[in-house]
């Protein structure tokens, strides 16, 4: 069993009732001596102890011993691998005791670091765009989501608890989800389903509409992603009080928080579609086959990888996985994480990562091996996939999605069998050129902010940004 450390949320709690070391352990009937055994976390807390502070102080147990010392760690790891740290970067040890010791001072510098980005980003888009009245801060919709999903390590137990008891008379045939669903629909909530055509839905995929009491659905969608809006209806209706209680602990900002109710609604809807149980054993058994799952659970090949990334249970847990989409401009579309691995989140992901490739060559499985700045390497696939596609105009309408994960994972992976983990050439990459600290690069498109190094002018380089130094 794993051993719980609750240092420094005792102490807070202690210096918040205003009471001495003395003081709280005579409520909680134990000594004074062991109180500060706890406090410097020099022991581990006994359900016992938890059971008291819940009696006494009214308490959460969860709250006070919450899990989320990996993920904190994780993205503390993450924040120093940005080359402002360069020279004065925390070994593991280091970050392991403030951890146990210092988790206040570690989410203010989490919060500082991410202000440091959002601050960044806007004052590179106010330099492209100078008559912009942009605020400085504030992160994105999209950016506030994935750092809500990576606190929680992309993993939420009350939507997988309310997803595993959704088929209370048991699990329809795969062919006969679709006519259950709509069947729920009419019979529990009354509300039809309705297939459109595409003129009368121009440019609308799924369209719920509570007066009428129906849901219009594109025939422009495959039936894989008919199913898939389906349950997400239904679980903003069923699940709505689960929806609001997980938001209430997410973003602030009003339009980050409807954004991150839809992408709760879709994970729940990938959890019912793609029981965890049974995904996880399959994905195992075909090694991460993911056009293997995709078919075996009647999904697409996108809801088969974004799944693969949530299969984070303790005692139970897959591949951490982090998953990126990007358009054919290089623009990040999507990206969820269970890795330490930092996400292109200000314009375009690395050039050297080969999901762009992968527009080359549609529908193939594109595997790489990467090396991050700081020297941590990953096994990385990409492939492009489909998108609804209303007229003739729209045929080309690809997006590519690579997934990736550390390379000590790389054995599980079928897609890694063609290459040689341990000879295979490794592609070194960066987050994306404005804060990239390799400065040789020949694929670079901005001159690094952090490249601080004169201007040559008797010198050219590989690319014109390298007439550096002497």
């Amino acid at each position: 069993m794993r051993k719980t450390f609750i240092g420094p949320q005792l102490r807070r709690l202690r210096q918040d009732q205003g009471e001495t070391q003395g003081q709280m352990a005579r409520r909680l009937g134990i000594s004074t001596g062991y109180v500060n055994l706890l406090e410097n976390n020099q022991r581990s807390v006994s359900v016992a102890i938890l059971m008291r502070l819940f009696e006494v102080y009214g308490i959460d147990w969860r709250d006070i011993a919450e899990a989320d010392g990996a993920s904190r760690l994780s993205d503390l790891r993450s924040a120093l691998s940005d080359p402002i740290f360069d020279g004065a970067r925390p070994d593991l040890h280091e970050l392991r005791a403030a951890q146990a010791h210092a988790p206040g001072l570690i989410a203010a510098l989490l919060r500082l670091h991410r202000s440091y980005l959002a601050a960044t980003d806007q004052l590179l888009t106010l330099a492209a765009h100078p008559g912009s009245a942009e605020p400085l801060l504030g992160a994105s919709p999209e950016s506030a989501v994935h750092d809500f999903f990576r606190r929680q390590r992309n993993h939420f137990p009350l939507l997988e608890s309310a997803a595993g008891n959704f088929w209370r008379q048991g699990r329809p045939a795969p062919d006969d989800l679709y006519a259950a669903l709509k069947e729920r629909l009419r019979n529990a909530h009354g509300i039809s389903v309705r297939l459109r055509t595409v003129a009368e839905m121009p440019d609308t995929l799924r369209s719920h509409d509570p007066a009428r009491a129906e849901v219009a659905l594109s025939e422009a969608l495959d039936h894989p992603n008919r199913l898939f809006q389906l349950v997400h209806v239904l679980a903003l209706i069923e699940c709505g009080p689960t929806l609001d209680a997980l938001v209430a602990g997410g973003p602030e900002e009003a339009q980050s928080r409807a954004r991150c109710r839809i992408e709760l609604a879709n994970y729940f809807a990938a959890a019912v579609l793609m029981p965890y149980d049974a995904f996880l054993a399959e994905a195992r058994a075909s090694k991460y086959d993911f056009d293997h799952l995709a078919t075996r659970f009647g999904v697409s090949f996108e809801q088969a990888c974004h799944r693969a990334t949530t299969l984070q249970r303790d005692g139970a847990q897959g591949v951490p996985f982090f998953f990126l989409r990007i358009d054919k401009a290089g623009n990040v579309t999507k990206r969820f994480n269970a890795t330490d691995f930092h996400l292109a989140e200000h314009g375009g992901a690395c050039p050297r990562l080969d999901v762009h490739l992968s527009f080359r060559m549609p529908g193939r499985i594109v595997p790489q091996l990467v090396e991050m700045p700081d020297a941590s390497q990953y096994f990385v696939f990409a492939r492009t996939v489909d998108r609804p596609v209303f007229a003739r105009h729209g045929q080309d309408n690809q997006l590519a999605v690579a997934m990736g994960c550390t390379i000590e994972h790389a054995a599980d992976i079928g897609y890694a069998e063609g290459v040689s983990l341990g000879t295979a050439p490794v592609t070194e990459i960066g987050i994306n050129c404005r804060i990239c600290p390799r400065a040789n690069c020949d694929q670079r498109a901005h001159h690094a902010s952090i490249l601080t190094t004169p201007v040559n002018e008797h010198r050219r380089g590989a690319t014109r940004y390298e007439a550096l130094g002497g």
